[in-house]
């Protein structure tokens, strides 16, 4: 059975029980991180920890634990993860009786964490995933992690009701995000993405992405990219700590450009950057 972390103690996790008033169950008031690890080494841990932090501070979420960098670390170590594995954390508000507004400054965070082995979706390693554009209708503070994810989950099933991978946020006009990852376009050899905003996460894999464009030559710009741009666009590729880096294959049922060198030189360049972090 795996072993889990909850609030500074390591235990089997069918002994972890968490009290129904906490507000993660009563408001899904909480946040959390999702963090890859290659060959046992979690990848980009300090910028995962940070956007957690930052997450909790917007969230006005007071967070006093253990160490969390030591936490990852040992949950791979009980768990016998010496390969490719993922890293959940969640913070929520804590137990508190239901009210609206937040209780006691002093009131305890619940602080959660599990890790298990973690494959990729193959069908990422072939011609690449299929999206589909969606209405945003999600709250105006995308730019915080947090748990309450419903509509990123009926975006998630419709896409799978239509034989896709991703649904992609479009809020007037402009293609945001997708519900798990961030977009990018291709424009004759320009890489363009949202800039960031309220609306978009600041994800992890993008800014490392964008750095790598540009520290080789590959022009990148934060700028909208809209939906009605879409079928003038060379490539499109969704990035996110699961996914990496993936080409769109197929966008609302029309397939796409089969050739796409500059998605491929990046994916290229972040599993060398993998490489050298996790040796």
């Amino acid at each position: 059975m795996a072993t889990v972390y909850l609030n500074g103690r390591y235990l089997p996790e069918d002994q972890a029980l968490i009290s129904p008033l906490d507000r993660g169950f009563t408001y899904g008031d909480g946040v959390y991180e999702w963090i890859r690890a290659y060959r046992g080494k979690p990848f980009l841990l300090e910028e995962h920890l940070a956007r957690l932090a930052s997450s909790c501070a917007k969230m006005r979420i007071g967070l006093h634990v253990t160490p969390l960098e030591e936490v990852v670390r040992r949950l791979l170590t009980e768990n016998g993860l010496a390969g490719d594995a993922a890293i959940y954390l969640q913070v929520t508000r804590g137990v508190a009786p239901r009210s609206h507004v937040f209780p006691p400054p002093e009131t305890r965070p619940t602080v959660f964490g599990m890790a298990w082995a973690f494959t990729p979706n193959p069908a990422f390693a072939g011609a690449g995933a299929i999206a589909v554009l969606e209405p945003d209708v999600r709250w105006s503070r995308c730019d915080i992690k947090v748990t309450s994810l419903i509509p990123n989950s009926f975006s998630a099933q419709r896409a799978r009701e239509l034989g896709a991978h991703e649904g992609l946020f479009v809020r007037d006009g402009v293609v945001q995000e997708g519900s798990l990852s961030n977009f990018f376009a291709v424009f004759d050899g320009e890489v363009r993405t949202a800039p960031l905003s309220n609306y978009i996460l600041p994800g992890i894999t993008r800014a490392q992405v964008l750095d790598l464009g540009r520290e080789h030559g590959i022009p990148c710009r934060e700028t909208p990219v809209f939906a009605t741009e879409l079928g003038d666009a060379d490539e499109l590729f969704l990035t996110s700590t699961p996914y990496e880096v993936v080409s769109v294959d197929r966008l609302d049922g029309r397939p796409l450009p089969p050739e796409r060198p500059v998605a491929r030189r990046l994916a290229q360049l972040y599993r060398e950057l993998i490489a050298r972090e996790c040796a």
